[in-house]
């Protein structure tokens, strides 16, 4: 690209995952007990911005490692990410043994059972989530409906598979409907045919499917909030009074712009006092706020709907490492060193 083209929204969206994933790496390491979970941030970022090369590279590098603490996690994602960029028959051999080697850990076979799915691999799919709720799912726990969250997607994964073949449901898809948390049913939302549905002139037809598609963001919103970092709201000086001004009812929450800063440094050190790791603040703008009020289908002056907000953006990637690292800027804006500004306490 020229220097004088300007960078196209794609490519501004790589450089920005490129440079977050830069900095987990430089944050593994200065805290190497948290070098896993960091750099398997890192490969996601890459991952994201296509540099699936340098994304195989940190896979590598964990699974050498003496001490890595989820092996099969990382062969999981180091297979999904070598078969999105050509490496069919490598990603293949390491399913086929992660298979063999029975993670105890749902999150191994879900990647892998995904990437299948992803390819057109429906049968092995199915296979792969059928094995692994057989696995870690007892009889008494499959009857009670008493399912351990982190397995949630495998019974969802299976019951969306065995749609796109045409199965008949059985007493896992039975289960699959028990833990479904979304207003619309799973036979629904995982149709194989309601995409039909965008096609139509009915803005009736139109208007539900809306709806179903709502529903299934939020379950994965929910979903990939939880891997990424406990994330504390951050209004800058003018967004704030731009959100005090529309939404007059929300100064119950921040009664003052001094006092909002120091709430979320005393809430992060709070959090950090009590062991709590990986924390992080992300950044609200009013337009995006109301856009993501506007999705959940409620308004912008409930206060219960920012803490969900910071948690998507957290989970889009959006939140920055607290503490900030030596000599760096305070969070806050400010301009000064975090030192010499909220870390001065």
């Amino acid at each position: 690209m020229r220097p004088d083209t300007p960078a196209t929204p794609a490519e501004n969206e790589n450089a920005d995952h490129v440079a977050e994933a830069e900095r987990l790496e430089r944050t593994a390491a200065m805290y190497p007990e948290d070098a896993e979970a960091l750099l398997l941030q890192a490969a996601a970022h890459y991952e994201l911005a296509d540099a699936r090369e340098r994304a195989t590279a940190h896979y590598d590098a964990l699974l050498a490692s003496a001490d890595v603490r989820d092996p099969a996690l990382i062969r999981a994602l180091k297979a999904a990410n070598l078969w999105e960029y050509g490496h069919e028959a490598e990603a293949r051999a390491i399913i086929a043994g992660l298979r063999a080697t029975a993670p105890r850990e749902p999150a191994p076979w879900v990647i892998v059972a995904e990437s299948l799915e992803a390819h057109d691999e429906l049968e092995p799919a199915h296979e792969t989530f059928t094995e692994a709720l057989e696995l870690l799912i007892a009889p008494s726990e499959r009857d009670s409906g008493d399912l351990p969250y982190a397995a949630h997607p495998l019974v969802l994964g299976r019951h969306r598979v065995r749609r796109l073949l045409g199965a008949e449901h059985d007493a896992w898809d039975a289960l699959a409907d028990r833990v479904n948390r979304t207003s619309v049913s799973l036979d629904e939302l995982h149709d194989p045919k309601r995409l039909w549905s965008l096609g139509s002139n009915n803005p009736a037809e139109l208007r539900a499917e809306i709806g179903r598609l709502q529903a299934e963001l939020g379950s994965y919103r929910e979903a990939l909030s939880r891997p990424f970092p406990v994330a504390v709201l951050h209004w800058p000086s003018d967004e704030y009074a731009e959100l005090l001004s529309a939404y007059p009812s929300l100064a119950s929450e921040y009664p003052s712009y001094e006092a909002h800063l120091a709430s979320i440094e005393a809430s992060l050190r709070e959090l950090a006092s009590s062991g709590t790791g990986n924390l992080g603040i992300v950044t609200g703008t009013v337009p995006s706020y109301e856009a993501f009020a506007a999705s959940e289908a409620s308004s912008p002056a409930e206060a219960s709907l920012l803490p969900q907000y910071a948690t998507t953006l957290a989970a889009r990637g959006r939140a920055v490492a607290w503490p900030p690292e030596a000599g760096a800027g305070c969070w806050c804006g400010s301009g000064s060193a975090y030192s010499g500004c909220h870390g001065d306490a």
